[in-house]
């Protein structure tokens, strides 16, 4: 959702509905009017203005996604943690440092994980280095919208690293730092899949692909519009400049960088500290920027697997409640063993 496809827009009308709006910190700035040359200045004034416009339009509170391999982690986190954030979920690697660059304690803390040594070494850590622990863990499975924080052969091996086998292995952590709240990601697409994992004991779910199709997300229409008309062959994972797999949905740009073509490009942000530009086949932020702006030849949209499924744009309110409705309905079933 990074790239400005969560953004004020898309975040105040999911945090008024009742759920955690989430504003995704990456290439906030880069429809600025004010476009100064200096790459982390431009960065904190861009979130500066999301937060602030999100606190414009709902009194309820939102989080913000800051990805540990950006070059400018440090600086968007104080930043979130001072505009006045209610949570900060940080990912693509391990959040080691966050708390201690939060001195608020009010402000939650939420790492994303991929398996329970991940959550392990981060409540171990957090609570040696400054005295806390994760206010939640996000635990973000294999079908999950676009980087994975798994190798491809484990991405291909969907039974092995299932979900729901990592969401009871990290609640087996969380129950030993004293029942730190799991919230399940990755693949969750309707009320069935947030029942099952409310009574598999997650606390709850973090959604993304299913927030693209409405009316209010920040994207333009074209990248909505690569999502209902994409098939389930469409979807595939590439290897991203980042150095991890990626899932995205195939179009022109995606299948020439499968063949090999590499386009020129220069590296005017340096803004993820694992990107090679001298090797990689193009920017991908260049790429996210163009797609997110609807010039998908220039880019392609990252999607979760279940991407297939979407048929229709809604809004956000009526997603919510169709969502709420459906888990409510299936959530005092007993789980289906067969």
């Amino acid at each position: 959702m990074g790239v400005r496809v969560s953004s004020s827009r898309l975040v105040s009308a999911v945090s008024k509905e009742g759920a955690l709006g989430v504003i995704a910190t990456v290439g906030l700035s880069e429809e600025l009017e004010d476009m100064t040359p200096n790459y982390v200045t431009r960065a904190e004034i861009g979130l500066r203005q999301a937060i602030r416009e999100t606190k414009n339009n709902t009194p309820n509170p939102f989080g913000v996604n800051v990805m540990c391999a950006l070059t400018n982690y440090d600086s968007l986190v104080r930043v979130s943690a001072a505009e006045g954030a209610a949570a900060i979920i940080s990912g693509a690697g391990l959040p080691l440092k966050l708390p201690g660059l939060v001195p608020d304690a009010h402000v939650k803390l939420l790492p994303i994980v991929s398996s329970a040594r991940a959550a392990s070494i981060i409540c171990r850590t957090w609570q040696k280095r400054f005295n806390r622990l994760p206010d939640a863990i996000v635990v973000e499975g294999p079908l999950a919208g676009g980087h994975l924080g798994f190798s491809h052969e484990e991405v291909q091996n969907l039974e092995a690293n299932a979900l729901e086998r990592i969401v009871t292995e990290v609640l087996g952590v969380a129950r030993e730092y004293g029942n730190i709240p799991v919230v399940a990601a990755g693949g969750v697409f309707d009320g069935n899949d947030i029942a099952r994992f409310l009574r598999l004991g997650a606390a709850g779910v973090q959604m993304a692909t299913r927030f693209v199709c409405t009316h209010e997300c920040d994207a333009g229409e074209a990248y909505k519009q690569a999502f209902i008309n994409c098939r389930k062959e469409d979807i595939v994972i590439i290897h991203s400049p980042v150095g991890m797999p990626a899932r995205v949905i195939k179009n022109d740009f995606v299948e020439r960088y499968l063949r090999g073509e590499k386009v020129n490009f220069g590296c005017p942000y340096h803004c993820l500290v694992t990107c090679e530009p001298a090797v990689a086949g193009y920017c991908i932020a260049q790429a996210l920027v163009a797609s997110y702006r609807g010039q998908m030849a220039n880019g392609y949209a990252m999607c979760g697997a279940n991407a297939w499924r979407c048929d229709r744009i809604v809004s956000v309110h009526e997603l919510i409640e169709e969502l709420v409705e459906g888990a409510a309905a299936l959530r005092t079933e007993p789980p289906n063993h067969n």
